[in-house]
């Protein structure tokens, strides 16, 4: 190939190209982001509208409905899912996932914009948002301490934390969960507000009449100017109580005379405790595209520096940190591609016995590998778990090309021919076949990057990876390789010392591999038998085995969702869940909890649920695994009463913490039936064997049934969750089923209840 015999006779000009795509790696490999998988979040956009004091009724018909029927027809939607609450209404649109998700959030955008005149005047605005795995908080920290209150914490926030964590690079915002800013409530007693003939409307109009700050014109002089104003502002709680409301019999009437107004919290339905403790839960949410590990140094730096400057007796620090595990992943795979090179070098160096001939492999294979890095980048990749292993793997590739190469020009030296006599007949004879053994490998893994699905999503940067390694090592094969070969490989090498006796061992191998394959051709129908059998063994595991999209992995840390019945109160919820916390602290895997009563994110009349984040100790530091605690755990609290606990791992693929394996909802025209139907299938599913977890969760527009399958037990008892599912279709009785998908190993059920 003309290539091969420019770069031989110019071998500068070899090196410098190799040395180019070696910069464009490093600069590529510094800006990459890293993530501990590909980018693959659906394109889902929520939309949450409130309108205070409404009923679920209300909000169904009047807010719901209304939006529901303009987003319906937005192109490319997959499922629709609302769910109807006190004051909230909850809009869930997930689209196909070959929509853009800034588009998509654009057209729900426009459509929420229309139907805002259909909405009641009182409505809020909606919200409309965009969910990303990144938005769940990329670092949770606690503060508390010093018998400091919420309120007293909350200035901390605003004071001395908010504006330090937000500006740093890579931040996009703050999640703050228990904050409560200081604010003047007013207590009004009715009768003594009625015995007035007043309202409390007329409180509102006295307010927005005296409580402004008034602009009144400026003053002019020769020289100078002044501004007027006339402060009528409030700030007190004795200055709210001397506010005039209104004249009765010619007296006036105060706040005072009619009620009471007292320092508290603007908000007050919403608690965070940190093992135990009373504080504020404070979550550092990301920009999607940034790098995580950047992102969580920079932040614990800056935590340190903050603390300095904290009253004395205050804590504050991370107790959910979600890099850790990113980083020690990023780290072990790492840590297995330097392992890789090592023993690739070793074993060439083993059966070529030469130092120089083993330096030709060892520079071909860093140049293919970082190489690879500016491909990423130009792609928009990232440098995650699944990229990482395509490079371990893709170091057994990239050698070969190097391998044969050197093989074929060192034959020719061994028979005389001068160096670059060798390289140039060495490469004239197998450059097509290094070009075909590249392509060939190419065809292989790059068709991983034109898969559609999750699937297609997950693997894209996985094939990628390998086919951009491979393609790469196979230009240095012609171009460094041979350069090289022509000026390091010596004519009159002779074995020496340790590689006298590592060519008679390669010797001995070489003969009883030829041993072998003469046992084996002269007894062919034995080793076809064999082979047929084996094919067979694998065969019938395969049938065997388990079967999940992602297994899941032990991260030190598990969440437990806590639900209170509807219409349960925050001191109702915080009561029960307080319980759950304590159980927690006593088991001794655990190190920390965050506990969230009310966090809000379902809208802010929610306070029947609770949330709380659990940090474990290290896996070397404890007995039983993330999956042994989590079971363990919901069999403790499966008999806990007055409220339904379920503990959950961290979702590895999806941004839902909810994700179950089956799924039945069941819907009808009337709310009670329909309720009826799901509490009779809960009571008979119970009975499932396998079956460990089950929750039904009851909305306003449909009941759902959600079931954990445990496989393990399942697998135990001759079940699987396809049994588990048809179970289902049976108890479902007087439901007309409409459709039954079945997504990787997630099963969807969806139901009709039959109108008769």
């Amino acid at each position: 190939m003309r290539l091969s015999q420019i770069c031989i006779d110019r071998p500068v000009l070899s090196i410098v190209m190799s040395l180019v795509i070696l910069v464009f790696g490093i600069i590529s490999l510094g800006r990459l982001p890293y993530r501990e998988l590909p980018d693959i979040d659906n394109p889902i956009v929520s939309v949450l509208t409130v309108l205070p004091g409404a009923a679920p009724e209300v909000m169904e018909t009047s807010v719901t409905q209304v939006l529901e029927d303009e987003l319906v027809s937005i192109q490319g939607i997959r499922h629709i899912t609302s769910v109807s609450r006190e004051e909230t209404s909850s809009i869930t649109l997930e689209f196909e996932l070959s929509r853009d998700l800034n588009v998509a959030a654009s057209d729900v955008r426009d459509r929420v914009a229309r139907a805002r005149f259909g909405l009641p005047d009182e409505v809020k605005n909606p919200i409309v948002s965009k969910a990303d795995s990144s938005g769940g908080g990329l670092i949770w920290m606690n503060l508390n301490g010093a018998g400091l209150d919420q309120i007293e914490l909350t200035t901390l926030v605003e004071t001395k934390i908010e504006d330090r964590l937000t500006r740093l690079p890579g931040v996009a915002s703050l999640r703050v969960v228990g904050e409560r800013r200081m604010a003047i409530r007013l207590w009004i007693d009715h009768h003594r507000l009625t015995a007035r003939g007043l309202v409390v409307a007329d409180i509102a109009e006295a307010l927005e009449r005296s409580n402004v700050d008034i602009p009144s014109g400026r003053v002019e002089s020769l020289d100078q100017e002044f501004s007027v104003r006339t402060p009528g502002e409030l700030h007190t709680a004795e200055g709210y109580n001397s506010l005039v409301i209104a004249n009765f019999d010619g007296e006036p009437v105060r706040i005072r005379d009619v009620g009471r107004a007292v320092v508290g919290a603007e908000n007050d339905r919403s608690l965070v405790r940190v093992n135990g403790e009373v504080g504020i839960a404070i979550g550092v949410v990301k920009q999607s595209k940034a790098n995580t590990l950047d992102v969580a140094h920079a932040v614990k730096k800056e935590v340190k520096l903050i603390k300095q400057d904290l009253p004395e007796g205050v804590d504050f620090g991370p107790v959910w940190d979600q890099s850790i595990y990113i980083e020690n992943s990023i780290h072990d795979v790492t840590v297995t591609i330097f392992y890789a090179i090592g023993l690739v070098l070793i074993v060439i160096f083993i059966f070529l016995r030469s130092l120089r001939a083993t330096i030709i492999p060892a520079v071909s294979i860093p140049i293919s590998i970082v190489g690879t890095f500016a491909m990423l980048y130009f792609f928009g990749y990232s440098i995650n778990i699944l990229t990482l292993m395509g490079l371990t793997l893709a170091i057994g590739l990239v050698v070969d090309d190097s391998i044969v190469v050197l093989e074929n020009v060192s034959r020719w030296i061994e028979e005389g021919t001068p160096r670059l006599e060798a390289a140039r007949r060495g490469m004239d004879e197998i450059s097509f076949a290094v070009v075909a053994a590249s392509v060939s490998v190419i065809a292989v893994f790059l068709p991983l990057a034109f898969l559609t699905g999750t699937t297609g999503r997950l693997f894209r940067e996985f094939g990628v990876t390998i086919a951009t390694a491979v393609a790469i090592s196979g230009f240095v094969a012609l171009t460094l390789a041979p350069a090289l070969c022509a000026r390091v490989l010596r004519t009159d090498a002779k074995d020496a010392g340790a590689a006298v006796w590592l060519g008679r061992a390669v010797d001995w191998l070489r003969d009883a591999y030829a041993r072998a394959l003469a046992v084996s051709l002269g007894k062919r129908a034995l080793v076809g038998v064999a082979s047929i059998a084996w094919v067979a063994l694998g065969w019938w595991l395969f049938s065997t085995i388990d079967r999940e999209f992602v297994p899941v992995s032990d991260r030190g840390s598990i969440m437990i969702s806590s639900r209170a019945p509807e219409g349960s109160t925050l001191e109702y919820t915080n009561r029960y869940h307080l319980e759950v916390e304590r159980a927690l602290l006593e088991v001794p895997e655990i190190f920390a909890t965050v506990a969230i009563i009310a966090p809000g994110w379902a809208g802010p009349s929610v306070v029947n649920e609770a949330i709380a984040f659990v940090d474990l100790v290290p896996r070397n530091e404890r007995e039983r695994s993330q999956q042994e605690l989590v079971d363990a755990l919901f069999f403790q609290f499966s008999t806990n009463p007055g409220i339904q606990v379920f503990p959950m791992n961290e979702p590895t693929l999806s941004i839902d913490w909810n994700a179950t394996p089956v799924s039945v909802v069941v819907t009808g025209p009337e709310i009670t039936k329909v309720a009826a139907y799901t509490d009779e299938i809960v009571r008979r599913a119970r009975e499932i064997p396998g079956l460990v977890k089950l929750r039904s969760d009851l909305k306003l527009d449909k009941p759902q049934l959600i079931v954990h399958v445990d496989r393990e037990q399942a697998s135990d008892l001759g079940v699987s969750v396809r049994d588990v599912a048809s179970t289902l279709q049976v108890l479902l009785g007087g439901v007309k089923l409409s459709t039954f998908k079945l997504h990787g190993e997630t099963y969807e059920v969806i139901a009709q209840v039959d109108r008769s």
